[in-house]
């Protein structure tokens, strides 16, 4: 699982560190305050670097266009949105165990080097959904030099940019589960205001409808398969 493995591997780092040659220029105390340091940042960087990020807004917006309210609420969602992230990550978690982690605490490479080629999977993993355009706004706005390709890029530029690029494709997707859910809006309204049903909210006579298409449909199935997809195309 992503949130298992980050926290194996930061575990894993301050382990080896501690038991590092007295050639480490970082004191224990200060591996150990980096290591707590990191932690705090774990749920941020589990929804802002991973599928995670575009899920739960999809999520999100299907609930909002099914109009059910807080059904499924806020922790179903996070929930089916963490799971979902565990199982598109688990390779690349993987890879960086076997080629960081375990090479670390064989005390075959540095601190530096373990993170240098930690970064090398997670970036091939974020360079595959940026959109040039997201990644050429970065560059300018820190002023990096032009790159020669896509390898050549730092999570510095990357991470943001895969942000951008994933809120994006998330309103992109959430506007087309829209789009079935407004039209039986639509024809409710309008039916329910010609019969002079003036009092009974549209919003309350479509949402059985509109759970029962729904349902109908496998909409779980259909909205899960196409995001999963999305990231494994």
């Amino acid at each position: 699982m992503k949130c298992a493995c980050l926290l194996v591997f930061l575990t894993a780092t301050l382990d080896a560190a501690v038991s590092s040659p007295p050639q480490n220029a970082v004191s224990i105390p200060m591996q150990v305050v980096i290591g707590m340091t990191i932690l705090t940042f774990l749920p941020a960087i589990v929804m802002s670097v991973t599928p995670f990020l575009r899920i739960s807004i999809v999520l999100h917006f299907l609930r909002q266009a099914l109009g059910t309210q807080t059904t499924p609420s806020n922790q179903v969602l996070t929930g089916i949105a963490l799971l979902l992230t565990l199982t598109t990550i688990q390779p690349v978690a993987s890879q960086i165990y076997r080629e960081t982690i375990k090479p670390l605490e064989r005390g075959e490479m540095t601190m530096e080097q373990a993170y240098s080629q930690g970064a090398k999977p997670l970036a091939e993993f974020l360079a595959r959904f940026v959109r040039e355009k997201d990644v050429r706004l970065f560059l300018d706005l820190t002023h990096s030099s032009e790159p020669r390709s896509v390898q050549d890029l730092g999570i510095e530029i990357l991470a943001p940019a895969y942000m951008l690029s994933e809120i994006r494709a998330g309103f992109q997707i959430g506007a087309v589960i829209f789009l079935p859910f407004l039209l039986i809006d639509i024809v409710v309204a309008s039916v329910t205001l010609s019969i002079g049903m003036v009092q009974l909210p549209p919003a309350m006579v479509s949402a059985p409808f509109k759970i029962l298409l729904f349902v109908l449909v496998d909409g779980w199935n259909l909205t899960v398969g196409s995001l999963m997809k999305g990231f494994y195309a």
